[in-house]
């Protein structure tokens, strides 16, 4: 579980990022789970981008995605969500 001031940094970290993962039309598939939580394990920090065209709300999708992969959800902002996990072999980001 993060601390708000946890959370508060890797908000300020993942205003900078761009989406990595794309979530369209055919929702969560298992495809695109394998495919965030291979992101998720590179960059610990991951920014989910909801299409307009997708079934579900954002909001479902980010927490569902970040159950799946054992990720936190950090924020949901509009139609993009942020997720983390820490990499215990080689973490990249270190929390205040």
């Amino acid at each position: 579980m993060l601390t708000g001031k946890e959370k508060r940094y890797l908000r300020s970290l993942g205003s900078n990022l761009d989406p990595i993962v794309f979530v369209g039309k055919a929702g969560l598939t298992d495809a695109l789970k394998i495919s965030a939580l291979a992101a998720i394990v590179v960059h610990e920090l991951v920014k989910i981008r909801v299409l307009q065209n997708c079934p579900e709300t954002v909001s479902a999708v980010v927490a569902q995605l970040a159950e799946e992969t054992g990720a936190t959800l950090v924020q949901t902002i509009g139609r993009n969500g942020l997720i983390y996990r820490r990499n215990e072999e080689k973490p990249l980001i270190e929390l205040p």
